[in-house]
C-alpha cells in the first residue's frame, strides 16, 4: 500500500567537529614528533636541494657524506661516549680517541723521530719535537713577533704582554700565568718531587727538569745556538747563552737597576740588597747567600 509518499535513505550521523582542522598547538606537536622519529633514521631526509647519499644531522643541519659519520658527529650532540677504555672504564666519543688515550697504559710510542729516535704516544707530539730539529718556530707573536714551536707555548708568551696572572698561590700568594706553572710551584711548599730518574734516583718537581736531568745521561743536548752550533741540554741554557751573542740583559734590579742576562743571575744578585740567605749548612745551621758558598763551607767540617 503505497501513500505515495517517497521515503530518503538515511543519511549516517557525522560529528560536526571530525573534519575541522586540528588546532594549531596539537598541529605543531604532531609534526615534531613525526620529524623526531623520522630522524632516528638518518639515511632518510629527502630535503629539497641534497644530492643523494647526503645524511643531515637534525641538530645542527650538518651535511654528512656517509651515514658513519653522521654517527660519529651526532654523539657530539647527544654526549654520547661509546667506545670504553678496558683498564680504566673512562669512555670516549670516538674509536681514535681509544686508542690514543690506551697508550698511557700500555707505554706504547708508535711515533719516531727520523733525526733522533725519540719516540711519542702522539703524532702531534711527534711534530712539536721535530721543530727542534728543523728550527721551524710557526706561532708568532703579534706583540713583538716572537716565534714559538709550539701554540701553548705562544699562548702562555703573550701572558707576558697582558700581565695575566690568574693563578694565585694560597701559601705564598705569588701569581701565574697558567695552572701547571701554580701547580709545579706549590710543590716547592709540600715538598713534592713526583718525577724521578730511573737512571740515579733523583727526583723533580715537574716532568720538564727531570726530562733536563736525564739528558746528563744520555748526553743529549737538542738545542744548538745558531751562532757558534754550541749545544745545551735545555732551551732556557741555548736562551741565556745567545745573550752572550745579543748583549741582552732583560731582567733589571728593581733597587739599583743592573741588568742581567738570567733570572737566576737577577736572584742571586737581589739578595745582596735583602740579605736573604737560603742555603743552610745542615752541620752548623750557618747561612750563605749562594750555594757554592754553602758547598765551600761544608768542606770545614769534612776536612780532618
Amino acid at each position: 500500500m503505497s501513500s505515495g509518499i517517497a521515503f530518503e535513505e538515511p543519511v549516517p550521523h557525522v560529528e560536526e567537529n571530525v573534519m575541522k582542522p586540528l588546532p594549531e598547538e596539537q598541529e605543531e606537536i604532531m609534526i615534531k614528533d613525526k620529524a623526531l622519529h623520522s630522524s632516528e633514521n638518518p639515511k632518510e631526509p629527502e630535503i629539497s636541494g641534497l644530492s643523494s647519499g647526503t645524511f643531515l644531522c637534525p641538530d645542527s643541519e650538518k651535511c654528512l657524506s656517509t651515514n658513519a659519520s653522521l654517527g660519529k658527529h651526532r654523539r657530539v650532540h647527544i654526549g654520547k661516549k661509546l667506545f670504553t677504555c678496558s683498564e680504566c672504564r673512562k669512555c670516549f666519543r670516538s674509536k681514535g680517541e681509544l686508542i690514543k688515550h690506551e697508550r698511557f697504559h700500555t707505554g706504547e710510542k708508535p711515533f719516531a723521530c727520523s733525526e733522533c729516535g725519540k719516540c711519542f704516544k702522539r703524532k702531534g707530539e711527534l711534530n712539536k719535537h721535530e721543530r727542534i730539529h728543523t728550527g721551524e718556530k710557526p706561532f708568532a707573536c703579534s706583540e713583538c713577533e716572537k716565534c714559538f714551536r709550539a701554540k701553548s707555548v705562544l699562548t702562555k708568551h703573550e701572558k707576558i704582554h697582558t700581565g695575566e696572572k690568574p693563578f694565585a698561590c694560597s701559601e705564598c700568594e705569588k701569581c701565574f700565568r697558567t695552572k701547571s706553572d701554580l701547580t709545579i710551584h706549590e710543590r716547592i711548599h709540600t715538598g713534592e718531587k713526583p718525577f724521578a730518574c730511573s737512571e740515579c734516583g733523583n727526583s723533580f718537581r715537574s716532568k720538564g727538569h727531570l726530562n733536563v736531568h736525564e739528558r746528563i745521561h744520555t748526553g743529549e743536548k737538542p738545542f744548538a745556538c745558531s751562532e757558534c752550533k754550541k749545544c745545551f741540554r735545555s732551551k732556557g741554557e741555548l736562551t741565556a747563552h745567545e745573550r752572550n751573542h745579543t748583549g741582552e740583559k732583560p731582567f733589571a734590579c728593581s733597587e739599583c737597576e743592573k741588568c742581567f742576562r738570567s733570572k737566576g743571575e737577577l736572584t742571586k744578585h737581589e739578595r745582596n740588597h735583602t740579605g736573604k740567605k737560603p742555603f743552610a749548612c745542615s752541620e752548623c745551621e750557618k747561612c750563605f747567600g749562594r750555594r757554592h758558598s754553602l758547598t765551600a763551607h761544608e768542606r770545614t767540617h769534612t776536612e780532618v
